[in-house]
């Protein structure tokens, strides 16, 4: 049975192009591009643990809920450096991964693992959460409000659950890329939606909802809802691994999306992927990545 939640919370181009053939991919194989991508999000990823560390002081027990390889669980480990920190994933390679880089952190003797299913898994957890983190999963989840309410009987009271969830489309190239119609990211972007708008239709037991982060939170009985949308700016010239990022993203997406753009826009794409062309991605001096997720977090009554 394919795991709907896997390391959803570490693949930005899952996100950005691949949302519908999660269930088709090898995770054990996906491992270092995923592991690489979230090391190039750490940033945005370090300000929003930032920003949920002034609320919430000194938490015993961290979930990091779709946790991946474990990039955020060991920025969890740093950042609350008296937490016990539990990574929940539905792949069981991606979950030693993650144990081996909290070992390598220093962190192996607070870090646990914990393999399944969202979010029935949860269940099986020892101790009530003081913090649960949900970056990117609970999209997967057919009934969107019901995995927020499991989420939320798992908190300590007191507790706060965070989820990852919205934000915008990643840029990469500016609008006119000197050929083809400008404006072709937003047009692929348009794709996009509609895919994973098939995606959250087809999943088992999908419930339509509004999609208003901070309502859902409050309805499964959270309070002190707040949200806060953090930014990964990497300006031209990138680095080589975020140029790295960008052309695997892009490939992906004319992979996955090719044929749903029209004939102008997929000749563009596969100019920008070609690694003989020097207009494509592997040598314009203009790439850059500009990046924006957004947290909602509530704590549960005490």
């Amino acid at each position: 049975m394919a795991h709907h939640h896997h390391a959803h919370g570490h693949d930005e181009h899952r996100h950005e192009q691949g949302r519908h053939d999660h269930e088709h991919l090898d995770w054990a194989e996906m491992a270092p591009l995923l592991e690489s991508q979230a090391e190039l999000f750490t940033p945005l990823y370090e300000h929003a643990l930032a920003w949920l560390a002034k609320e919430v002081t000194e938490p015993g027990l961290i979930v990091d809920a779709g946790s991946g390889p474990g990039v955020i669980s060991g920025l969890f480990a740093e950042t609350f450096p008296g937490a016990r920190i539990v990574a929940v994933d539905g792949s069981e390679p991606l979950l030693e991964r993650a144990l081996a880089r909290a070992e390598r952190l220093g962190a192996g003797d607070r870090f646990a693992t914990l393999t399944g299913d969202m979010p029935g898994v949860l269940a099986e957890l020892d101790y009530p959460a003081d913090l649960l983190w949900a970056s990117r999963s609970i999209h997967h989840l057919g009934d969107q409000g019901a995995a927020l309410a499991a989420c939320v009987e798992r908190l300590a009271p007191g507790g706060t659950l965070a989820v990852m969830e919205g934000g915008l489309p990643s840029r990469f190239l500016p609008r006119d890329i000197g050929f083809g119609r400008p404006g072709l990211k937003a047009r692929i972007d348009a794709v996009e939606e509609d895919r994973f708008t098939r995606m959250r239709e087809e999943l088992p037991g999908s419930v339509a909802q509004v999609e208003d982060w901070p309502a859902l939170l409050t309805a499964a009985g959270l309070h002190h809802t707040r949200s806060r949308t953090f930014l990964l700016d990497l300006p031209a010239p990138v680095p080589d691994r975020a140029r790295a990022y960008v052309v695997e993203s892009l490939t992906r997406t004319r992979d996955m999306l090719g044929e749903h753009l029209d004939p102008d826009d997929r000749a563009a794409l596969d100019r920008l992927v070609d690694p003989d062309d020097p207009a494509s991605v592997h040598h314009r001096p203009d790439v850059f990545v500009l990046a924006a997720h957004t947290v909602h977090a509530g704590v549960r009554p005490v």
